[in-house]
């Protein structure tokens, strides 16, 4: 079975004519479509062309038009470079190179930035075509990519990017009104808006509200940048298409090939046209989008309402005080009361405390609100969230029953409540929903919205996206930032590759290999799978970069951890751009052999 279908003309309107499916080893249906132009399709088929070109969703295995153009022309500098490098080949025989920064928090987040500041310095960094990432290394490319010509002047803006993170932190009141903000211009609000301002704010140290049409219209000639995330729905139900990248051109399900263009993602689509527009998101949400590890697991629900209980009171208090004289101040007051002792009741049930008290509070609290005894069910670990959720529910009837006009600051408090006790992140209006196209799994048509989340949770890097057909990849380089083992990724892609058909090398270890990582591994193509591109594997720690301290440094840069300081800065650089400089023959050598090949 061949999983994506290459096609030459990508201005032709492209339909598919057949569907099969298979479920790979990471949980997920895979769909694989052919596709032939519309001259060849029955006249049925072709007034559904007519409808998918009327449309803003496109669904073909091709590259995006202006994705191509940003090739072409960085194709064409990329051949320049490697003449100044010694590499001598014709300008049709220059490879493809893509570099691929793994999840990893602050940890990936600073490791891509020292690893590219040391190909910038051996002149290998003018050679890549695409740079895609995973959670934290997407952190790292939005800092730079808010420069348009970052790649030609690295060095002024790595210091500048290390200022600003080992610097003074988002003030808390900078940070909550980017909270409102959100909250009352999307149509959905979740959690994944929470982290962003209060908690992805601390590392990245800025509130970045640039968005891709900025981008498109400031662009420079540098790696053509993929950002990932991927739909907890497909990842859950093992059905569907899971991994959703986003560049500055398009968003969409990349093994799939259905996309829209990337300032419409969010916006509400029926049947591929826009019904509705929703601010296009910026760059501080792409970044907690694709930096949403919490997003996935029950256990990580104390750390955020711990979180959110020392947020809410801090706003609870500014609210009050701002309300002064007001008439309603003290309902307003005793609302903010149940919301705070709820915050505490689902940590106490959490930890496996008696929540009693708590409780007995809650219910005085409504029922001076109310004037008769709440109707609530008992909160035990059973039924946190439902208890949450009608606490929640009975705080808005309220509103409507008295005809109080609670604060904006209030509504948008007990939405993440609910949020909370739903689990709600990254959610969007789907814009598949309605569609009718075979290409396309039928859970992505279906719903009206779609929950996004930390690729990682996944995958820890970024191959899917780089492994379209149509990106033709000759050399992957693999920067793997993970906590863990440092193979389980690039060996968790082989396997699913294989099973999809999806040309990749074999990844051969030694256990020796496991216990002390080296610092370069090349898994190359083999005679039966010609088409497999060449993999270039790099663990951040390693017994060469760190010698008898390996531990320690894994050790000293956990993923959930305060921000680095600037000291801690520097050194992890430094160990993530020894693994480049040491390797710079390398490097050169595998490039060569591939243009050989070619």
């Amino acid at each position: 079975m061949k999983l994506f279908s290459s096609v030459a003309d990508s201005s032709k309107t492209l339909l598919p004519v057949q569907n099969k499916q298979t479920r790979n080893h990471l949980g997920f249906v895979a769909y694989s479509c052919c596709t032939e132009t519309v001259s060849n399709c029955d006249p049925k088929t072709k007034m559904s062309a007519s409808n998918v070109q009327e449309s803003e969703v496109r669904i073909a295995h091709s590259l995006n038009m202006k994705e191509a153009a940003c090739v072409k022309k960085r194709r064409s500098e990329i051949w320049s470079s490697l003449k100044t490098l010694g590499i001598n080949c014709s300008q049709d025989k220059v490879p493809n190179i893509a570099l691929l920064g793994s999840g990893g928090g602050q940890r990936a987040m600073v490791g891509l930035l020292g690893s590219l500041d040391q190909l910038d310095k051996t002149g290998l960094l003018s050679c890549l075509l695409y740079l895609s990432g995973v959670s934290g290394s997407t952190w790292c490319m939005a800092s730079l990519y808010q420069e348009p010509d970052w790649s030609t002047k690295l060095q002024a803006v790595k210091e500048k990017i290390v200022r600003r993170i080992s610097g003074p932190p988002v003030s808390w009141s900078d940070a909550y009104a980017k909270l409102k903000k959100y909250y009352r211009e999307k149509e959905y609000f979740s959690l994944t808006d929470v982290w962003a301002t209060m908690v992805v704010t601390t590392y990245v140290k800025e509130i970045d509200e640039r968005t891709f049409t900025d981008w498109l219209g400031q662009s420079k000639n540098n790696p053509f940048p993929i950002y990932t995330l991927i739909d907890k729905e497909c990842k859950q139900s093992g059905d569907g298409d899971p991994w959703f990248e986003i560049s500055p051109c398009e968003a969409g399900y990349s093994l799939t090939g259905a996309f829209v263009k990337t300032p419409s993602f969010g916006s509400q689509f029926v049947n591929g046209r826009k019904t509705t527009s929703q601010p296009e998101m910026d760059m501080l949400l792409l970044q907690a989008l694709c930096g949403s590890a919490l997003a996935d697991g029950e256990e990580n629900k104390k750390f955020l309402w711990s979180k959110i209980k020392g947020l809410f009171r801090h706003a609870s208090d500014q609210m009050i005080e701002q309300m002064e004289q007001d008439p309603i101040l003290q309902q307003v007051d005793t609302c903010s009361d149940v919301l705070e002792e709820l915050a505490a009741i689902n940590i106490c049930l959490l930890d496996g405390e008696d929540p009693t008290t708590l409780d007995h509070s809650i219910r005085k609290s409504l029922k001076d609100l109310a004037g008769h005894d709440p109707q609530l069910i008992s909160p035990d670990k059973s039924s946190e969230d439902e208890y949450t959720l009608e606490v929640c529910g009975l705080l808005e009837e309220l509103q409507v029953k008295l005809n109080i006009s609670w604060p904006v600051d209030l509504k948008m408090w007990i939405r993440i409540f609910v949020c909370m006790a739903k689990w709600t992140w990254g959610r969007n209006y789907d814009f598949l929903y309605n569609m009718r196209d075979p290409a396309v799994p039928a859970a992505l048509l279906k719903s009206k919205t779609r929950d996004y989340e930390d690729a990682g949770l996944l995958l820890n890097s970024p191959y899917f996206s780089v492994l379209r057909t149509e990106r033709k990849i000759d050399i992957i380089i693999s920067l793997d930032f993970s906590e863990g083992d440092p193979f389980q990724t690039v060996k968790e892609a082989a396997e699913a590759c294989r099973k999809l058909k999806i040309p990749f090398p074999p990844i051969n270890l030694l256990a020796e290999d496991i216990k002390n990582p080296k610092d370069f591994y090349v898994f190359k193509n083999t005679s039966t799978d010609k088409k497999a591109p060449t993999v270039i594997h790099i663990p951040l720690f390693n017994v060469i970069n760190c010698g008898d301290k390996l531990g320690q440094y894994r050790k000293n840069y956990t993923t959930f951890q305060g921000a680095y300081s600037a000291e801690k800065i520097i050194d992890l650089m430094n160990v993530a751009g020894k693994n480049i400089s040491n390797n710079k023959q390398e490097l050169i050598n595998v490039i060569n052999e591939v243009i050989r090949k070619k």
